[in-house]
């Protein structure tokens, strides 16, 4: 179906029978970079609406054993609903991440982040409403602290993705230095194949971690990659 757009998409019988997903090409690379493995423990923190959680499902080929929290009621019946309809092999929590037990322990945790969105901001959007300095400052206490949770359950020596759909230094590479001054994490440089460099990218104050550039393609979107020391 060339250049079908979405409303097209979703008319078709393998769209209702859950066969396809329609997500945005950067928000399936931190699923990708996460390379999961059939067989391992994996958190998907912030899941809702379960794109990237059911992704991770696929790339296991559904041999995961797969935790995906969501804190809001509604947004976590979305998750619901999108997981059931993909036949996804994933387990839900109406949950806040940040009060998981410190028992839990994961072999890998994809933190896709909320945020202020500043990668997905169109010029046409009333900006003074949408795009405030209070939404940024509350991304970023909410950041740093699932962040923190994140880094306490993964179990040592094992791996973690953490994005967002911002290009602000300060949702992202400023978020993750505070805890490579504190010795607790490691970077694991996203390597430069050659698909990767056909991204759009933007500098990253962090070697090894990826900025998206917002283009027609693309959302803007930040992805590092990082082991538990």
């Amino acid at each position: 179906m060339k250049n079908a757009n979405e409303n097209d998409i979703q008319k078709l019988d393998i769209y209702k029978e859950g066969k396809i997903y329609l997500q945005s090409l950067s928000s399936m690379l931190p699923p990708i970079f996460l390379d999961p493995k059939e067989g391992e423990d994996i958190l998907d923190m912030a899941a809702a609406p379960g794109g990237k959680t059911t992704e991770i499902a696929v790339l296991t080929k559904n041999k995961a054993n797969i935790t995906a929290c969501e804190r809001n009621k509604i947004r976590y019946e979305r998750l619901q609903y999108n997981i059931q309809k993909q036949g996804a092999n994933v387990y839900c929590m109406l949950q806040d991440s940040r009060n998981l037990s410190d028992f839990f322990s994961f072999d890998k945790i994809l933190l896709d982040a909320p945020c202020s969105g500043s990668g997905t901001l169109k010029i046409d959007e009333n900006l003074e409403e949408n795009f405030t300095k209070k939404l940024i400052d509350q991304s970023i206490k909410l950041q740093t602290s699932l962040l923190k949770k994140a880094i306490n359950i993964l179990k040592k020596g094992k791996e973690m993705v953490y994005s967002t759909c911002s290009i602000l230094s300060a949702e992202n590479e400023e978020i993750i230095e505070k805890f490579l001054k504190a010795k607790k994490i490691e970077i694991i440089p996203i390597i430069e194949e050659e698909w990767i460099n056909s991204l759009p990218l933007l500098p990253s104050k962090i070697k090894g971690t990826i900025v998206v550039l917002p283009n027609e393609f693309y959302e803007g979107f930040f992805v590092a990659k990082i082991r538990k020391i």
